[in-house]
């Protein structure tokens, strides 16, 4: 029964979920998100809005991990590079209980187990995307460490070519 309900219910559901996510944004960057289709104009938009389209369909389905980390990938890159702390950055995947039971505050008797069980696979995703965030975060920081290194061996012969005047 909750499958078909939320099949019915998708695009309002997806809508909102990605309006939850945009509203972590500023004013004008989630305007942009929202209104510019372009995808070419507009990769951040387009991309969170067809990981949250394939995540959704996924969880509606078997929810496997090995389904679920391409299609959270892009987003979860796009906001590890952000000005985000880390439950910020993750938080969204929380907020599609919240659209999820948005739509089923008009069913008179929704199936609660159906739901207990499709909110524990929105958890194991939540878990899933901290990982990758944190392996985002790491990829960084190796970047980083990597361009200070290297400055600084560049800074040292610099330095030694200059003794040698």
């Amino acid at each position: 029964m909750l499958q078909e309900l939320l099949t019915r219910t998708r695009p309002a559901i997806l809508q909102r979920w990605r309006d939850l996510l945009l509203s972590s944004y500023a004013p004008d960057a989630s305007r942009f998100f929202r209104e510019q289709r372009d995808p070419f104009a507009n990769p951040v938009g387009s991309a969170i809005s067809q990981s949250l389209a394939g995540v959704f369909d996924e969880l509606l389905g078997e929810a496997r991990a090995e389904a679920l980390v391409p299609l959270l990938d892009d987003l979860i890159r796009i906001r590890a590079v952000q000005d985000f702390s880390p439950s910020q950055a993750v938080g969204f995947v929380f907020e599609l209980k919240r659209a999820v039971r948005e739509q089923l505050a008009g069913v008179e008797t929704p199936p609660w187990s159906e739901l207990m069980e499709f909110e524990g696979r929105i958890a194991r995703l939540a878990l899933l995307a901290f990982d990758l965030y944190l392996q985002c975060r790491e990829q960084i920081f190796q970047i980083r460490v990597k361009e200070a290194k290297a400055w600084s061996e560049s800074a040292l012969a610099a330095g030694e070519r200059g003794k040698g005047r």
